[in-house]
């Protein structure tokens, strides 16, 4: 973890630097395309962004983070939940923690707003270490499902559903 790393929520005064960030971590990588950085915007313009984090190195936003609202039903009934989505650290801090701990403070903070559930698109290796398992996603119905399609229980006594849908932002479906 660099030396003076600061975890803190983005500003609307964050989105050039948000922007140049996200661009670059997800250039030229086999785990994403340019697309999202058009999605943060418009996640962030139709009001769905519940968490948007951005970590600071000495001054510099190097990383960046983002959860939207999803649609989750759970047997039967609506279940708050946010979708994780992207999470980005520029190209020459990659490897040093710095996503991961993005990652946890957005879960603290989805946990204070009292979110159930979150759901993540993502890389199987790395996710399953926050707590996100294919397994309980599997009971969900979605367009995204699949072995990159994982989902958590913020609340870790929490009992898992038995199944139900999950349908993420509006601006993942352009």
């Amino acid at each position: 973890m660099p030396d003076g790393l600061v975890i803190r929520a983005a500003t609307a005064a964050d989105a050039d630097a948000i922007d140049a960030v996200v661009r670059t971590a997800f250039s030229g990588t086999e785990f994403g395309h340019q697309g999202e950085a058009e999605l943060v915007c418009m996640i962030e313009a139709e009001g769905d962004a519940l968490v948007s984090l951005v970590a600071e190195v000495d001054g510099r936003i190097v990383g960046h983070l983002l959860f939207s609202r999803m649609t989750v039903e759970a047997d039967g009934a609506p279940l708050a939940a946010a979708g994780l989505a992207p999470v980005s650290v520029a190209p020459d801090f990659q490897g040093k923690g710095i996503g991961a701990a993005l990652i946890r403070a957005g879960l603290d903070a989805l946990r204070e707003q009292g979110a159930a559930i979150s759901f993540v698109l993502g890389h199987e290796a790395y996710y399953p270490r926050f707590g996100y398992s294919p397994d309980l996603a599997a009971r969900f119905a979605s367009p995204f499902a699949g072995p990159h399609f994982m989902a958590m229980m913020l609340d870790s006594n929490a009992a898992w559903p038995q199944g139900g849908r999950a349908d993420y932002a509006p601006a993942f479906g352009r």
